[in-house]
């Protein structure tokens, strides 16, 4: 997420101050995404080095306002019309965590993924619940928080659909005798996948050869 755009997009509204801007985006992001006012500030300072913004004056309590400029409006507008892109590659620590227990010896990951289902499915059931308490809101800022409630209950059920593909993928691993183990002698393997067309590159070179 953007901390950014969501600071010049606030701003865009008027000039304000740290203080201020945390309690805006907070009050229009439904409190889903907790901020400190240091990095606020840290956000403004780069903004001002990036002639987004500017300094204005300091009220009677010592409050410091900013404005934006006329290239922050633009780099405003250009967020909002802009499609937010999606990485190609996965850093996502659950994915990275089943592909990496998949590989090892005498790891359960069967297990691994049954608790990872309950925390996700009573995550899902707590989100649900919330939603439910306020789903027909007075005010945009209710429906604010509900589009990010909606948000985080459709990657909860994602996140269920995944688990449970992941164990009918193991079921038929297991079914076919491939484990981590099978063959705990063969020296292990470095260097890259090989391309299409290539030979693969097997380096099976120990710490003293690499050393020569």
């Amino acid at each position: 997420m953007s901390v950014r755009q969501s600071i010049l997009a606030i701003l865009d509204q008027g000039p304000s101050y740290g203080y201020r801007l945390r309690a805006e985006f907070e009050r229009r992001t439904g409190s889903t995404w907790p901020i400190n006012v240091g990095q606020i500030y840290n956000t403004l300072e780069r903004l001002e080095r990036d002639g987004l913004i500017v300094k204005g004056e300091t009220d009677a309590d010592g409050h410091v306002f900013y404005a934006i400029t006329a290239a922050g409006h633009t780099e405003v507008l250009e967020w909002l019309r802009s499609p937010v892109p999606r990485p190609a590659t996965t850093r996502d620590e659950l994915a990275i965590k089943l592909a990496l227990a998949v590989t090892l010896p005498d790891v359960d990951i069967v297990e691994i993924v049954r608790v990872q289902r309950m925390s996700t499915m009573s995550t899902l059931q707590q989100l649900t619940r919330a939603k439910n308490a306020g789903d027909d809101p007075d005010s945009t800022d209710e429906l604010a928080w509900l589009l990010v409630i909606d948000s985080l209950i459709f990657l909860a059920e994602a996140e269920i659909r995944w688990l449970d593909h992941c164990q009918s993928r193991l079921a038929r691993a297991t079914a076919k005798g491939l484990s981590a183990s099978e063959n705990p002698a063969a020296p292990r393997r470095r260097g890259r996948p090989a391309r299409a067309g290539e030979a693969p590159v097997d380096e099976r070179t120990d710490d003293a050869e690499v050393l020569r």
